[in-house]
C-alpha cells in the first residue's frame, strides 16, 4: 500500500475539516459533502466568506513575492499549508527566486494524499512535506531541518492557521518555539481571524463550526499583536488582509475589510 492510498484511507469523512472547508469556499474539488454543509451554512450568515478565503489566498502570493524580494529570504516552513491550490506558495516564491526551498506542513491525510503537487518545484530548488500537526513544533523543526539550514533566515509562513488553535491549547507557545528556533532575520509571516470588523457575523461563525467539533478562534488587533513581540513589524502593520499592500485594483471599492488581520514581522 502507497502513502497515498493510506492516507486517503484515513480521511474522516463524517465531520468537515478546515483545510476542505477552505477548498470548496476556494471553488475546488478536494472536498466532501459534510465539508460543503459547513462551507454553505457560514455562506448563509457571511455572504462574502468566500471572497475571505480569496484574500487570504492573494496576501499569501503578495507576501511570499514580499518576502523574497525585499529580505532575500530562500527557505519557507508554510505550517498548515491546505490542500494544493494554484498557485501555491512553493510556485510563487520560485517564480521570483528558482532555488527557494520549501517545506510544507499539515496533518490532513487528504493533505498527504495530494502531496506530490506540492513537490512539483524548479530544478534549482526544493519542496518537501511533513505530515505532522501545528502542535508539535519540536517535531516540525527536526523534520524541517532535514531540507533547511535553521541557521539562515527562514520565513515562517501560518497563513489561516492560528485561529484552529486557541490560546489555552498553546498558541503563543507554538509560535514562540518556532520564532526562537529561527535565525536572525527570519521572519514571521501570519493571517488569523478577527471579529473586530463584523462581530456578528464572525460570532455565528464560530459557533457553525464549533457545533461541527472544529475550534476557532477570532482575535482582536491587540490579542494577534501579541504573537509579534519582539519583532519588528513591516508597514502597513497589521492590518485586514484586503489592506496589506493591495495591488491595484485588486478589491473592489465599497467591499470592506476581510475579518483577518495579516502582518510581517522580522526577527533581529
Amino acid at each position: 500500500m502507497t502513502g497515498t492510498e493510506s492516507a486517503v484511507q484515513r480521511i474522516d469523512t463524517s465531520r468537515p475539516h478546515p483545510a476542505r472547508v477552505y477548498d470548496w469556499f476556494l471553488g475546488g474539488k478536494d472536498n466532501y459533502p459534510v465539508d460543503e454543509e459547513l462551507g454553505r451554512q457560514i455562506s448563509a450568515m457571511q455572504a462574502d466568506a468566500p471572497r475571505h478565503a480569496r484574500a487570504n489566498r492573494r496576501f499569501m502570493e503578495r507576501v511570499t513575492r514580499a518576502v523574497v524580494r525585499e529580505t532575500g529570504i530562500r527557505q519557507f516552513l508554510d505550517i498548515g499549508s491546505g490542500i494544493p491550490t494554484e498557485p501555491n506558495l512553493h510556485q510563487v516564491a520560485q517564480s521570483v527566486a528558482p532555488d527557494a526551498r520549501v517545506v510544507y506542513v499539515d496533518n490532513d491525510p487528504i493533505v498527504l494524499a495530494h502531496a506530490e503537487a506540492l513537490l512539483r518545484g524548479t530544478p534549482e530548488g526544493v519542496t518537501h512535506y511533513v505530515q505532522a500537526d501545528a502542535r508539535e513544533p519540536g517535531l516540525i523543526l527536526e523534520q524541517a531541518a532535514s531540507v533547511l539550514d535553521l541557521d539562515r533566515p527562514v520565513a515562517l509562513s501560518l497563513i489561516a492557521l492560528l485561529h484552529f488553535v486557541a490560546d489555552e491549547d498553546g498558541a503563543h507557545d507554538l509560535v514562540a518555539t518556532l520564532v526562537d528556533a529561527l535565525a536572525p532575520g527570519s521572519c514571521l509571516v501570519l493571517s488569523a481571524m478577527t471579529a473586530d470588523f463584523d462581530p456578528d457575523n464572525v460570532r455565528k461563525g464560530i459557533a457553525a463550526y464549533t457545533a461541527s467539533g472544529v475550534t476557532l478562534v477570532a482575535r482582536s488587533h491587540a490579542e494577534l499583536s501579541r504573537f509579534f513581540t519582539g519583532l519588528d513589524v513591516w508597514e502597513p502593520g497589521i492590518v485586514s488582509l484586503s489592506h496589506w499592500r493591495p495591488a491595484p485594483g485588486e478589491e473592489p471599492a465599497g467591499d470592506g475589510p476581510v475579518s483577518l488581520y495579516g502582518a510581517v514581522g522580522i526577527k533581529r
